[in-house]
């Protein structure tokens, strides 16, 4: 097996620079490409594990708590769930049907690896929903559109961490945006409105209302998988004692801190100030309270400005160093 996967890494080294059969592969080369190997198994392993389970979680949302008490949510998912509600039609079936064109849409826009992966999501949905015998958790209206939304949400923000959509509203949503000048969220706002309109007069006003709470709940556990469970907070600090917070943020806070050079614009005296190191470090929610604190301690007078990030990788954030 490593004799194979060693020959596999030599001839892709090869076609990859031109070279023939004839030309030796230094070892480096190998090792980085062994390395890019490793990593793209990696990339698409974790993908079809974080797709597989948010088709799992979303069938399960749509067959326990939301098909049988005929429910529907926002998005394709929701135009999906009316159509079988008043036609009797496979909702599997229109699953696939509604979500193609934007299967299309997504690979015009953002390219093959998000048509693949998606085809897959849709496809596998699909097929969870026609073939797999989920129990009927509960008849209750207000559970239903709770825990029906949680589990749909938690399907929905799976995929899209492992860069697929089993809805194509976001597609959408994204290609309108675009051409239009709206943000996402006023695409997303306005075509759910219509959906639940539509709703209303199709169904019921009750059977509508009931299907707004299963959206918010839905988008608001999309929201948590997707960003995390931590808040991190990108933290901007401009100070005339650079030096003291820099050393606070490395030494008490443990975290990471970059210095940019900078130069100060017009300040109190009307006259632009010297050259200025400008500290930028990352924190969780609930490490900033202390980090203000410290700061106000060194120098009350520093300006600090506070940015909303949705994830980090790498540096010391989510993992403390050693002493």
């Amino acid at each position: 097996m490593h004799k194979f996967l060693y020959n596999y890494l030599r001839q892709s080294v090869r076609r990859k620079l031109g070279m023939t059969t004839s030309v030796l592969v230094s070892p480096y080369r190998i090792a980085r490409e062994f390395l890019n190997f490793k990593t793209t198994v990696i990339y698409w392993f974790r993908s079809a594990v974080l797709v597989t389970i948010g088709i799992l979680s979303a069938g399960f949302g749509l067959k326990s708590f939301l098909l049988p008490n005929h429910f529907i949510d926002g998005g394709i998912t929701g135009i999906s769930l009316m159509v079988n509600a008043t036609s009797g039609a496979s909702l599997a079936f229109l699953l696939v049907a509604f979500n193609a064109p934007f299967i299309v849409l997504g690979y015009q826009q953002f390219g093959s690896s998000l048509a693949l992966k998606s085809t897959f999501a849709i496809l596998g949905l699909a097929m969870a929903v026609a073939f797999i015998e989920y129990p009927v958790v509960t008849s209750d209206k207000l559970l239903v559109a709770s825990f029906g939304g949680v589990f749909l949400g938690l399907g929905i923000g799976l995929s899209i961490r492992g860069g697929a959509v089993i809805d194509g509203t976001e597609v959408l949503a994204i290609y309108i945006g675009r051409r239009t000048g709206l943000s996402i969220g006023d695409v997303i706002l306005i075509f759910n409105l219509m959906i639940f309109l539509t709703a209303a007069y199709v169904l019921s006003p009750e059977a509508a209302m009931y299907s707004m709470l299963t959206y918010v709940a839905a988008a608001k556990t999309v929201d948590f998988v997707v960003e995390g469970i931590e808040e991190y907070i990108g933290v901007t600090i401009i100070s005339t004692h650079q030096e003291e917070i820099k050393t606070m943020i490395a030494s008490q806070m443990r975290r990471g801190v970059t210095v940019y050079a900078g130069k100060g614009g017009i300040g109190k005296s009307n006259r632009i100030s010297k050259n200025i190191d400008i500290l930028f470090s990352v924190v969780t929610r609930l490490e900033l309270s202390k980090l203000k604190v410290e700061i106000a301690k060194i120098d009350p007078n520093a300006f600090i400005v506070l940015s909303k990030i949705s994830d980090v990788k790498g540096g010391i954030v989510k993992k403390r160093p050693l002493k």
